[in-house]
């Protein structure tokens, strides 16, 4: 069976335009017209579908929330992860000095490959096919989520993020106390060692300044990714 043709039953997606698919396995070390400007659309559809997925199967979930786990799903390790369960390295079309160094095994080339396929398939057939694709290939990923992983307070998920790898745990520190004894507004700082940073957070109660200060620290890490 012809190649391309074998990966499109894996993909699930036969094209059009067999010529976007094979643009989409072209890396740059095998050519001038090679598929950075797919990657460029494709991650923009692979966000998209993945913060749509994770709003309708967590309605009650936080912006926050949502962010940090479609930024676990659509980070570098977790495409090319996909990509090796549809085979995609077999495929590739490398440069002397990409195929020798072994670029069919390499993670930041299977994650741009990936989201070059989909954005071969949304020019090809447009965002509904392209959709029910990316779906399929992360159906198992995000069957897996749980809104009880979502719903833990702030600190605690930040604590067992820091704790996964391997790093200081958070200091918190009171800033200020800022109005009457019945209105109070506690200022806290959350002090992060690996890399040293710190936010601030502000409410109510100590524990809901805190919890406001681990939030932002939350943020600023799934932005980081």
């Amino acid at each position: 069976m012809d190649k391309l043709r074998r990966l499109q039953q894996v993909l699930g997606y036969e094209f059009n335009d067999p010529s976007l698919l094979q643009l989409a396995l072209t890396h740059r070390s095998a050519s001038g017209t090679n598929n950075e400007r797919l990657e460029f659309l494709g991650d923009s559809i692979v966000n998209h579908v993945i913060a749509e997925a994770l709003y309708q199967k967590f309605p009650r979930a936080r912006e926050g929330d949502l962010s940090r786990m479609r930024a676990a799903l659509v980070r570098g390790d977790t495409l090319a992860e996909v990509g090796r369960e549809l085979g995609l390295g077999e495929y590739l079309k490398l440069g002397q000095g990409e195929r020798k160094s072994g670029g069919h095994r390499r993670s930041s080339i299977l994650a741009d490959v990936l989201e070059a396929i989909a954005g071969a398939i949304l020019l090809d057939s447009g965002t509904g096919r392209c959709r029910e694709c990316l779906l399929r290939w992360f159906h198992d990923r995000l069957d897996g989520l749980e809104m009880a992983a979502a719903g833990k307070d702030a600190k605690t998920r930040l604590q067992e993020y820091l704790q996964g790898r391997g790093r200081s745990l958070p200091a918190y520190e009171l800033l200020a106390v800022e109005g009457e004894d019945h209105e109070q507004l506690f200022r806290i700082e959350c002090r992060l060692a690996q890399p040293e940073r710190a936010f601030e957070g502000a409410g109510r109660s100590r524990q809901k300044a805190e919890q406001a200060a681990a939030e932002a620290a939350l943020e600023a890490i799934a932005n980081d990714q």
